[in-house]
């Protein structure tokens, strides 16, 4: 009887423990209601490109015209020198400014593309779109909560 009870309850511990286990690999914690982010990773990717598309409004409120270097956003006082630099992690930024149009484009590429580490893109109109496949482009389709 108690040999049995034992074996129950060793069971019932392993099981919790794999349910706790697959849990943490395979859940990511919303930041807020309506996160479309798949991991930390996208989370940070993405509030790298909020912030950055936040800093082009000032700045073009400001300065008449959306900055053409990264670290020309570090005068808007919510983007720091150190946002200027490209390596985000596990994510690239490319910043392409289109000076004679007074546009841009800002694609976050993950360095190893999979389905938690999607390609990111926006432009002047501020919509973020999103790419599992390729480096996200103006054709890619916009960013939704899973």
């Amino acid at each position: 009887m108690k040999r049995a009870y034992l074996t129950v309850v060793s069971a019932a511990l392993m099981a919790m423990l794999v349910a706790a286990m697959a849990a943490g690999h395979a859940g990511y914690q919303a930041k807020f209601k309506g996160d479309p982010a798949r991991s930390d990773s996208e989370a940070a990717a993405l509030g790298y490109m909020r912030t950055f598309l936040r800093a082009q409004k000032i700045y073009k409120k400001k300065y008449g015209h959306y900055a053409t270097t990264l670290l020309d956003l570090t005068k808007t006082g919510s983007f720091t020198r150190r946002m200027a630099g490209t390596d985000r992690g596990d994510y690239t930024a490319k910043f392409k400014s289109h000076k004679e149009k007074d546009t841009f484009e800002i694609t976050m590429v993950p360095k190893q593309p999979d389905s938690t580490h999607r390609s990111f893109f926006s432009d002047e109109q501020g919509k973020i779109r999103t790419d599992e496949q390729k480096e996200a482009d103006e054709g890619s389709e916009v960013l939704k909560a899973d």
